[in-house]
Order: C-alpha cells, then sequence, then structure tokens
C-alpha cells in the first residue's frame, strides 16, 4: 500500500478535520469547536511547538498525527509528546500507525529530541500490540486534575 506522510499546511483542514473529528469519536470525547480552531492555528504557526501529519493513500487523508516538543529537567534534549493518533477504520490495521508513529520519531531525531512518548487509553488494545512492539513501557502512571 502506497502511503504518504506529510506536515499539514492551511489548505489540508478539510482533510483533517473529519479525521479529527473520528478520534474525537474513536475515545467519545467532545472538544469544543473554540478549541480545534485554536488546535489547528497552532499547528500553522512556526512559533508554536506543536505539529501534526496526515497519512495520504490515493488522494484521500487517512490518518492523523499530533505532536508537541517540550522542555524536560531529565535530560538537555526536548522531549516529543506524540499526543494523538488516529487512522481511519477501514484501513486500521495496515500499517499505517506505525509508518505515522516513525514519522514522528523521525522529526523527533531531526530535532535533536531525547525522548518520544504518549499515552493510550488502557481499552485500546488494538494499538497497544503495535506499541509494545515499536516502543517501552515506561511503567508510569497517569494522574491528572482538570483545571
Amino acid at each position: 500500500m502506497n502511503i504518504e506522510i506529510r506536515p499539514i499546511s492551511a489548505a489540508d483542514h478539510a482533510a483533517w478535520l473529519p479525521l479529527w473529528q473520528g478520534y474525537q469519536r474513536f475515545y467519545k470525547a467532545e472538544i469544543a469547536e473554540a478549541t480545534s480552531a485554536m488546535t489547528w492555528q497552532r499547528f500553522l504557526d512556526p512559533a508554536e511547538p506543536m505539529h501534526a501529519a496526515l497519512a495520504w493513500h490515493n488522494g484521500r487523508a487517512v490518518g492523523l498525527v499530533h505532536y508537541i516538543f517540550h522542555r524536560s529537567c531529565w535530560t538537555t534534549g526536548d522531549y516529543c509528546y506524540l499526543q494523538d493518533l488516529f487512522v481511519t477504520d477501514d484501513l486500521r490495521g495496515a500499517g499505517i500507525g506505525r509508518q505515522l508513529i516513525e514519522h514522528v520519531y523521525a522529526q523527533a531525531r531531526a530535532a535533536g529530541a531525547a525522548r518520544v512518548h504518549w499515552l493510550t487509553h488502557e481499552s485500546n488494545s488494538d494499538a497497544m500490540q503495535l506499541y509494545e512492539r515499536i516502543a517501552e513501557r515506561s511503567g508510569f502512571v497517569q494522574y491528572r486534575q482538570l483545571l
């Protein structure tokens, strides 16, 4: 299968939005339209540490990845947080998720990052089968308080 992974451009909004909405449905989340609009603008702002790429197959966007560079107290190089990863239902399991993660690995290496890390929901067992092959489980448990 011929897949092209490329960073988003301003012209990609109509291709990105349905994938972003599909990701939210997958996780049964509702993100406000204003937040999604701000997120999109941040992806396009070169001063922001937020980035996005789309996977394309036969002219159709079939996957997305969002990632954010941030400082760490543990290394001199930044960390890269892979925040969102999504592939359309009809092509899930075809290796596109792995290609999107490898795209982030390459971007992080090029930026001098020390680590790529991400979270997934404990119920996402299909994705975890991939993650177990291409990364290490950290052993850390996430806690959070919404403000």
